[in-house]
């Protein structure tokens, strides 16, 4: 009888243990293999979440296929408290595992909403955007110029988020008065900045910053920046340039910006100016002019007149012979590339030709050909203008 007893008990403990490596291996495979998620979600965790809720939300919004599997798998990788605040992509198919990696990793938040504010030559605006999660695009929610508008409400509502991310832009092209002015009115932004820093001494692009930061380590890194493009692409110069330092390679850098916007001729444009300068011609570009005017302290908002072209300034290449005494404007990475790598041609001339690009010329001949083509389309502009018809 014993005996009996002693072999059911094995046998009832035997299959205890094949159902217990069974679960084992079922509960393995549901934290490791692909998870239900047939598109990417994007999931917030709450300040102060806890596991058990942040494993209910994920599988009430699908993203893991049981709860209890998902705390099991933080508790035995030891994450269970390690989830951190904010908001995160989750792609299709992403695993149990794969999922707590997102949620415990730390950092920004990888979705969500991002306030941009956007520092260009003509406005400086704010745009409110958010992450689909399906296209993996930002999607503009609002944008408005805070120097004319009122503030949006759904604006001041998401100011309050505290996953929020913030971000400054810096267009190419802008002078440093302008991105001094503009960051005044970045009421994510602390502080003040002493002076207005040389001008071409800061680098465009798009620095991501957080609520409360001081504008002038902002402006601080910008510059840092530019000190490191200066430096990397004069040390890959062409040999033979008609400027000597990296500071007159800035000079023309920012006209070559001022110039164009088409980023593919750049190198063309830096031709004409650098063959101007190595025949002894002066530069005699409109730019310059316009920033002999303005300082750099907004947009001129009007054609020059000929007075303006005759007027003796330090930066007028009408009158002046090389380079004027500063930059003109704070050039991109491209820009300053182009001074530095100009293509090697002939050109001497160019005028616009009416597709946002330029048409260049060898002779003088050949560029008032050009000019006259230019002519042309301008008062064709107008006609069609005048007359409503659209190109």
């Amino acid at each position: 009888m014993w005996r009996s007893i002693a072999s059911n008990t094995l046998t009832l403990f035997i299959l205890l243990l094949v159902v217990a490596a069974g679960i084992l291996a079922w509960g393995r495979e549901a934290f490791t293999g692909p998870g239900p998620l047939t598109e990417a979600i994007c999931f917030r965790v709450e300040r102060g979440s806890s596991l058990a809720a942040v494993s209910r939300v994920l599988a009430e919004q699908g993203a893991v296929s049981d709860a209890r599997v998902f705390r099991v798998g933080a508790d035995y990788s030891d994450r269970s408290g390690a989830l951190k605040f904010g908001s995160y992509l989750i792609p299709p198919s992403a695993s149990m595992t794969e999922v707590l990696s997102i949620l415990t990793a730390g950092g920004q938040s990888t979705c969500g909403r991002e306030v941009n504010f956007r520092i260009g030559v003509a406005v400086a605006d704010v745009v409110l955007r958010q992450l689909d999660p399906e296209t993996n695009r930002y999607v503009e929610v609002i944008k408005f110029d805070p120097s004319v508008e009122a503030i949006p409400a759904v604006y001041l509502d998401a100011s309050n988020e505290a996953d929020l991310r913030w971000r400054v832009t810096l267009a190419e092209g802008v002078t440093s008065w302008q991105v001094i002015d503009a960051l005044k009115r970045a009421d994510f932004l602390t502080g003040e900045v002493a002076e207005v820093p040389a001008e071409g001494t800061l680098a465009p692009g798009s620095y991501e910053v957080e609520k409360g930061s001081e504008r002038a380590v902002l402006v601080a890194g910008m510059a840092a920046a530019q000190v490191r493009v200066l430096a990397d692409l004069w040390a890959a110069r062409a040999e033979g340039l008609p400027y000597d330092t990296p500071e007159e390679a800035l000079i023309m850098a920012s006209i070559v910006e001022k110039e164009t916007g088409v980023a593919a001729e750049r190198p063309q444009v830096a031709s004409v100016f650098v063959n101007r300068m190595r025949q002894g011609m002066k530069l005699q570009t409109d730019p310059t002019v316009i920033y002999g005017v303005t300082k750099g302290e907004g947009v001129l908002g009007r054609g020059l007149r000929q007075s303006e072209l005759r007027r003796e300034t330090p930066w007028n290449t009408y009158v002046i012979d090389g380079l004027p005494p500063t930059p003109i404007a704070n050039p991109g990475a491209l820009s300053i590339e182009a001074a530095l790598n100009p293509d090697t041609t002939d050109y001497l001339f160019f005028v616009a030709d009416g597709t946002g690009g330029h048409a260049f010329a060898t002779t003088l001949d050949g560029h008032n050909q050009n000019v006259v083509r230019w002519r042309a389309i301008e008062a064709q502009r107008g006609t069609d203008a005048a007359t409503g018809v659209q190109d």
